[in-house]
């Protein structure tokens, strides 16, 4: 079995592939004060709570947008399944060209995602993630990683109301009743939700343009599957993008 890991600002994406099957997935929260140690025994446990033997892990591969949790990961690879992990990154094949200025900048999740969309696709293809962060990535017909936008996350947004004002509250982030508010919460889910909407829209609109054909849509992330509903220019939502990605790197690079 191959047990992959996507290391992101807000959470670890943990999946579990018996051969081209994605048998079991969980989710942890991303902490960079935690060791090696900690995090094995967590593993551990969520391994055996669904009755996988960690002998049954022979593969491991990562990808990471946190540096100081790679080597942590690397450490737990080691320490609990007895395997040098795999890590995205210089050195790593993706079968994926990417025409970025400077290469070395682009997210591992970034590229992971692509690489899965365009799998997925066989085309010129749009990745929107709806993480920390939300991220529009272009890959080309030929499956060239062109770059994308970048603009701050729905749950980034509604944390810096809150944070930045004296009277605005913390709120739920999800689809109102209607777009004008009767009450300050309605006000602010309805900025955020049909903000981000308007956004995705535009952006999507943009790239589309510049790339001169309709490139299909492929949402992922945490907030992916909320607002594909709004959109229907997303052609799908894959909350395991990045892990399947992941999959498909190790199979390019096993031999």
């Amino acid at each position: 079995m191959l047990i992959a890991f996507d290391i992101g600002n807000t959470t670890v994406a943990i999946g579990l592939f018996d051969g081209k099957t994605l048998v079991q997935t969980w989710r942890i929260s991303s902490d960079r004060e935690k060791t090696a140690d900690e995090y094995g025994l967590l593993v551990r446990s969520l391994l055996e709570v669904s009755g996988k033997p960690l002998a049954a892990v022979r593969e491991a591969i990562l990808s990471s947008v946190v540096p100081p949790l790679t080597p942590i990961f690397q450490a737990l690879a080691a320490a609990l399944f007895k395997v040098k992990p795999m890590v995205v990154g210089p050195g790593l094949r993706t079968g994926m060209p990417i025409l970025y200025e400077a290469p070395l900048e682009v997210g591992a999740d970034r590229i992971v995602a692509a690489v899965a969309a365009y799998d997925k696709i066989g085309g010129a293809c749009i990745v929107l993630d709806f993480g920390t962060a939300t991220t529009f990535d272009a890959v080309s017909a030929k499956g060239e990683y062109l770059g994308g936008a970048i603009a701050p996350g729905v749950q980034i947004s509604a944390e810096a109301l809150y944070l930045k004002t004296a009277k605005l509250p913390r709120i739920e982030v999800r689809k109102p009743a209607k777009a004008i508010g009767k009450t300050t919460v309605a006000s602010m889910q309805s900025g955020l939700y049909y903000g981000y909407v308007g956004l995705t829209l535009n952006i999507i609109r943009e790239i589309r343009r510049e790339l001169g054909v309709e490139a299909a849509v492929v949402a992922t992330g945490g907030f992916g599957e909320m607002m594909s509903a709004e959109i229907p220019d997303i052609r799908s939502y894959e909350p395991h993008l990045v892990l399947e990605g992941l999959h498909i790197i190790h199979e390019r690079n096993k031999f």
